[in-house]
């Protein structure tokens, strides 16, 4: 171990005098590469090409490596340029040249406003579609001929599934929270009935539903025999969301694209990044090196034109049966209900994955181009594998230390998908602690170091408002938004030194990889959040959360530790101790990895979450559970030796890694010091960056586990 009085904020620990040489210069002299960015909001049309020229050359004298251009409105009046204009498209193309002048990246948010993806390109067919139905009881045996009420419409658009019918439960059971469980509205963490109920008389028998489309002329009239008894007409289809990109100026708004549909992802690429790129040729001679999109802030969605396809071919059956439980009943029984409606969720966030962030991400990439990606909000969709879709994933904070939560998330992507640069909209503020120009880099350091220490080495500031005058101060704002960092700022030639010294940091922490001990596996489904440190993590080491796409393509074991093919790895996973159910493809996976010398620590499962193969699927767990954790059940037996690795249950943390001999990372003895911490590793070097998150100076005793190197500052 190397103990050492600590005073500073970084410490770096080496031996080999050329790696030292190697971060000693990009310390001293960061590359651009280093430097942060910023969010240069184009205020609703009031944009010239001076003061475009004005604001990156001022970027530039202070040490602003890019900036990442959004039209929004805001309240803000309204300027001459108009959004797509071919007075808008001149000013990008200045924009552009000037940047490539300096030296500058530039990046572009994919859509006017800054949530989500849509314009007045999308036509209605190709915006975001939800679930709509109504409904008619009619009674038998008698002859129906009557048109059944065309179900809610958004955008005038909609288009029928089926008309279903089926006997009326007397007295029927209902699903609980149905809006978040049929996708309706994004709800994490959800519960999963396990209700067979025998009561058939108040469910819905899925043999039993009759599919009467057929018997819909051309002119919306249904003629139907009923036969005896009590029946509910059902017809149901899909329409519009009717969400919006905003807050976009008038002629920047229109629907939001699907984001189940790569049509419609192709269509919202094509209405505006690919007319930008079609204007200033190729960019990789070209400043626009990136495109981004912020976080995700216009709902779910749980149907699209061919969700039926999708979900048959993802799940392995057809959910035509189960149209009926999106209106919240129950079909067959509770916990057959509520394996569709997991089946359905994981299947949307799915194809927010494949189908919106990662085809997106594949049409930038042929054309050059590098991806940004908040993926978090209130979408269904699995922020884990949404962010890792990203050449750079990407979190928030506030200057009140909101959002934080996202660093770590978006930190996690980068580290399990193998990327270099995690970055973060930094220091985003309300009116009451940014809106009135009170903040300077004392103000910010500590949380920005905070910041740091969960895993982001690439700043945004939030937010730079482009200055369309030369001679006006404090000039053009984002309204309430952002903490202001503008030309204009009284501080804004002296924060060059503050911005040199995110750059050495940001340099430092972009270096090799990040060091950490446990992997916690935030469960299966989606959307999930990222609840994880339960159970907790003893002070001194540091985690990731990963998610079950993970663990089935990128984990393997390596000399006891987890491992990814980029070089990352792990002592242990950690699943979700609330959890009892997995599917089957996913235990399997587990057992291979314990197999191999992993040490896997959590509760057996003794189900599936899903309908596919049911109720095979729960016969499968329980074998394979048995084969893995046998008589360990986490009370009289906690812990069980199998192939080369282990499977734990119930045990704390703490004695867990002592008992493997990993002693925290790092630890410190001092009467007052709160420090934050993160460690990197590189060939022949140990990178800690240590923050002191107290006001004052303090002095403190730390120890670092490395041994056979030398400490330097």
């Amino acid at each position: 171990m190397i103990t050492l009085a600590l005073m500073m904020a970084l410490a770096s620990i080496k031996s080999v005098r050329s790696a030292e040489d190697e971060l000693a210069n990009g310390f001293v002299i960061p590359p651009d590469s280093a430097k942060p960015h910023i969010w240069w909001h184009w205020m609703n049309g009031n944009v010239t090409k001076e003061g475009i020229t004005a604001d990156l050359e001022a970027m530039k004298r202070v040490g602003v490596g890019g900036a990442q251009i959004f039209n929004v409105h805001c309240e803000i009046p309204a300027g001459t340029v108009k959004f797509m204009s071919d007075n808008w498209r001149e000013m990008i193309k200045h924009a552009v040249k000037e940047a490539d002048r300096l030296g500058l990246e530039l990046c572009m948010h994919n859509c006017a406003g800054w949530s989500s993806s849509g314009g007045p390109w999308i036509k209605p067919q190709y915006a975001m579609q939800i679930i709509t139905f109504t409904e008619k009881q009619v009674k038998g045996p008698s002859n129906f001929s009557g048109t059944i009420k065309r179900p809610k419409t958004n955008l005038g658009c909609y288009r029928d599934i089926a008309y279903l019918a089926f006997k009326t439960p007397a007295n029927q059971m209902r699903i609980d929270m149905i809006q978040g469980k049929a996708a309706f509205e994004r709800a994490d963490n959800l519960p999963l009935s396990s209700d067979k109920t025998d009561d058939l008389e108040r469910v819905i028998r899925s043999k039993e539903i009759l599919n009467i489309t057929d018997r819909v002329d051309t002119d919306g009239i249904l003629t139907w025999d009923i036969p005896e008894g009590d029946w509910t007409l059902l017809r149901i289809g899909y329409t519009p969301t009717g969400k919006t990109n905003h807050p976009a100026p008038v002629e920047g708004t229109g629907p939001e694209c699907d984001k189940l549909s790569r049509e419609a992802a192709q269509i919202h690429f094509n209405g505006m990044i690919q007319k930008v790129l079609d204007d200033i040729g190729s960019p990789a001679d070209r400043s626009l090196k990136d495109i981004l999109i912020d976080s995700y802030e216009v709902g779910s969605q749980n149907w699209s034109l061919k969700f039926r396809e999708e979900f048959k071919n993802r799940r392995g059956y057809d959910p035509m049966d189960f149209l009926p439980v999106y209106t919240g009943r129950v079909v067959d029984s509770p916990e057959i209900s509520e394996r569709f409606l997991w089946d359905l969720r994981l299947t949307v966030a799915e194809l927010f994955a494949d189908n919106y962030y990662g085809y997106l991400a594949q049409l930038c990439r042929e054309k050059g181009l590098i991806f940004s990606i908040e993926a978090y909000g209130n979408g269904t969709f699995d922020d884990i594998a949404c962010g890792g879709r990203a050449d750079i994933p990407m979190g928030e904070f506030w200057t009140g230390g909101g959002a934080l939560n996202t660093c770590k998330l978006a930190s996690s992507s980068s580290h399990l998908y193998g990327r270099k640069i995690t970055g973060a909209e930094a220091f985003t503020s309300v009116p009451e602690q940014g809106g009135k120009w009170q903040n300077d880099p004392y103000s910010l350091k500590a949380l920005g170091d905070l910041v740091f220490c969960n895993g982001v080495n690439r700043f945004i500031f939030h937010r730079y408002a482009m200055q369309p005058w030369l001679d006006r101060f404090p000039g053009m704002t984002m309204g309430q938004w952002g903490f202001n960092f503008d030309r204009t700022n009284t501080w804004w030639e002296q924060g060059a030194a503050w911005l040199k010294y995110l750059a050495r940091s940001q340099f430092m922490l972009q270096q090799g990889l990040f060091f950490a001990d446990v992997c916690y596996f935030c469960g299966e489904g989606g959307p999930r959040d990222f609840r994880v440190n339960n159970p907790p993590l003893p002070k001194g080491y540091d985690y990731d959360g990963c998610n079950a796409e993970i663990i089935m393509i990128r984990m393997s074991v390596k000399d006891n530790r987890i491992t990814l093919p980029d070089g990352m790895s792990y002592a242990m996973l950690v699943l979700p101790p609330s959890d009892n159910y997995m599917t089957p493809g996913l235990l399997r996976k587990i057992i291979e990895l314990v197999k191999d010398g992993a040490t896997v620590v959590g509760p057996r499962p003794v189900r599936s979450p899903s309908l596919r193969d049911y109720p095979k699927c729960d016969d499968e767990i329980r074998a394979l559970a048995d084969e893995l954790w046998a008589e360990c059940d986490g009370k009289k037996v906690k812990e069980r030796a199998f192939g080369k690795g282990r499977v734990i249950w119930n045990k704390p943390l703490k004695n867990i890694l002592s008992d493997m001999g990993l002693e925290p990372d790092f630890e410190y003895e001092s009467r007052n010091a709160r420090f934050a911490y993160i460690h990197r590793s590189v060939e022949n070097a140990e990178i800690y960056f240590i923050s002191n998150q107290r006001n004052i100076t303090v002095e403190a005793e730390c120890v670092f586990r490395v041994t056979g190197k030398i400490p330097e500052f």
